[in-house]
C-alpha cells in the first residue's frame, strides 16, 4: 500500500482531473432539474389568471409532483444500485425533460396534475443516482464538495429561474419556457449517459492515476457487484429513521419557498412580476452561499490529522442551520418592510444550507456502497415534506394568511433539531462486508 500511495505522489502532476467534470454535470442537472421545478411556481400567477385556478387548485397541482417524485425514491436508490447509476440517471432525465414539454399542453387542472405527477416519477431516480456517482467518482477526503455539486445546483435553479421564466414568459408566453427546458434536460440525458461511467476506471477520459486516487489506492472500485442494499437491517435502525426525519422537515420548509415565494412576494409584499422575478432569487442565492462554504469546510475536516471531527460537526452545524432557519422565517413572517422580509428570507433560507449538506454528507457516511437506497431513503421522506408543503400552505394562507403561515412553518423545525441527535453520521449502517 505504501508503495502504491508513493506512486500516487509521485505522479500527481500527471493524473488526469476528469472527476470534477463529472462534479460539474452533476452539478448541471440538478440545476435543471430545480429550473423546471422552478418555472411553475413562478409561472403560476399566470397560469392561475388563464385558468381560473385557486391557490388550492394550484397547491393540489404542486403536491402532484412531489407525490410522483416521493414514490419513485427508494425504487430509484434500488435502480441506481441494480442497474448502475450511468443508466437510470439517463432514463430519468429524459423521462423528465419530455414530461416538462408536455406541461405546455395542459388544459385544465386534471391534465397539469396528470403531468406533474409523471414528471415527478421521472425526477425520483435522479438524485439517488447522482449520491451514487459521488460515491464512487469521489475520493474519501473530496466528498463533501463533491456533494456539495448536487446541492449547489438546485439551489442554483432557484436563483436564475425566476429571472428566466419570467424574461422568457415576457417575450414567448409561459407555454414556450416547459418546451425549452425539456430540450435542454434530453440533451444532459445524453452527456451523462455517454460521460459518467459506473466505474470511472472504465472511463477513457480517467488515468490510472486518478483511478487510484478516486479509490484511495485501489486501481478501481473494490467491489463493483450490483447488490441489493441491506433493506432488513436498515428499517431496523433508529438512524435510517431518524436521517429520514430530519430531512421531511427540512425540504418542507425548502419547498415552501420553492412553491410560494413567488405568489407570496406579488400578493403581499407588491412586487410587479418582473422585480419578484429578482427578489425571489435572493434567499436561494443565500442557500448557495451557505451550501459551499459548508462543503468547503466538511473536505478540511476530512483532511485534518483527526478526521473524525466532520462527523460530530455535520450534527453541531445541521442543528445550528435548522434554529437559525425557524428564528429566521418567523420574523420574517413578522416584518412588514419588503426589503427587511427579503433579508430575513434569505437568512433562513440560507441557513439551511448548513442542514442540507450536512445531510447529504451523512447519507454517503451511512450507506457507503449502498448510497443510492440511503439517498433516495432520505429524498423519499424529504419529498413526503414536499407532497405536504404545497397543499398545507396552501390551506394556511387561504383560512389564515401568509404571516400566519410562515410563522407555523417555522415551528416545524423541532423535530428536524430532535431527529439530528439520532443521526450519529460516523456510524455506518453497515459494514461493506454484510450483505442479505
Amino acid at each position: 500500500m505504501e508503495n502504491i500511495m508513493e506512486n500516487i505522489t509521485s505522479k500527481t502532476s500527471t493524473m488526469t482531473n476528469f472527476r470534477w467534470k463529472i462534479a460539474f454535470l452533476i452539478f448541471l442537472i440538478s440545476f435543471v432539474a430545480y429550473m423546471d421545478r422552478v418555472n411553475l411556481s413562478v409561472a403560476t400567477p399566470v397560469i392561475m389568471q388563464e385558468f381560473g385556478f385557486t391557490k388550492i387548485n394550484m397547491g393540489f397541482i404542486q403536491t402532484c409532483f412531489f407525490a410522483g417524485y416521493a414514490l419513485m425514491q427508494v425504487p430509484g436508490g434500488i435502480l441506481a444500485e441494480k442497474l448502475g447509476f450511468r443508466r437510470t440517471g439517463a432514463l430519468a432525465i429524459l423521462w423528465w425533460s419530455v414530461f416538462t414539454v408536455l406541461t405546455a399542453l395542459s388544459k385544465g387542472k386534471f391534465s397539469f396534475a396528470v403531468i406533474r405527477f409523471m414528471f415527478g416519477i421521472g425526477e425520483g431516480p435522479v438524485f439517488p443516482s447522482l449520491g451514487s456517482a459521488t460515491f464512487k467518482w469521489f475520493n474519501s477526503k473530496e466528498k463533501g464538495s463533491a456533494s456539495s455539486s448536487i446541492l449547489l445546483g438546485t439551489f442554483f435553479g432557484p436563483v436564475v429561474g425566476p429571472a428566466v421564466t419570467v424574461t422568457l414568459m415576457a417575450a414567448f408566453g409561459w407555454h414556450i419556457v416547459f418546451v425549452l427546458f425539456g430540450l435542454v434536460g434530453a440533451l444532459l440525458a445524453w452527456i451523462w449517459f455517454h460521460f459518467a461511467k459506473d466505474n470511472p476506471a472504465d472511463s477513457p477520459f480517467v488515468n490510472k492515476e486518478e483511478a487510484i486516487y478516486i479509490n484511495d489506492g485501489c486501481l478501481s472500485n473494490t467491489d463493483n457487484k450490483k447488490t441489493m442494499a441491506p433493506w432488513g437491517k436498515f428499517l431496523r435502525s433508529s438512524q435510517f429513521w431518524a436521517v429520514g426525519l430530519q430531512f421531511c422537515v427540512i425540504d418542507y420548509i425548502m419547498y415552501v419557498f420553492l412553491a410560494w415565494l413567488p405568489l407570496y412576494l406579488t400578493e403581499t409584499q407588491g412586487f410587479s412580476l418582473a422585480k419578484m422575478g429578482i427578489w425571489a432569487s435572493f434567499p436561494w442565492i443565500a442557500l448557495m452561499a451557505v451550501v459551499f462554504l459548508a462543503g468547503y469546510i466538511s473536505d478540511k475536516f476530512a483532511k485534518s490529522a483527526n478526521s473524525s471531527r466532520q462527523y460530530t460537526m455535520r450534527t453541531i452545524t445541521a442543528i445550528i442551520g435548522v434554529v437559525i432557519c425557524s428564528f429566521g422565517l418567523y420574523i420574517a413572517s413578522h416584518t412588514a418592510n419588503p426589503i427587511m422580509n427579503i433579508i430575513w428570507m434569505s437568512v433562513s433560507l440560507g441557513s439551511l444550507g448548513l442542514t442540507f449538506s450536512a445531510g447529504w454528507s451523512t447519507v454517503i457516511s451511512l450507506g457507503g456502497k449502498y448510497t443510492g437506497s440511503v439517498s433516495g431513503w432520505m429524498n423519499f421522506w424529504g419529498n413526503i415534506g414536499g407532497v405536504l408543503a404545497p397543499i398545507v400552505t396552501a390551506f394556511l394562507v387561504t383560512n389564515y394568511g401568509w404571516n400566519q403561515a410562515f410563522a407555523a412553518t417555522s415551528l416545524f423545525g423541532i423535530i428536524a433539531i430532535v431527529a439530528w441527535i439520532f443521526v450519529k453520521p460516523g456510524n455506518p449502517l453497515v459494514s461493506e462486508d454484510v450483505a442479505e
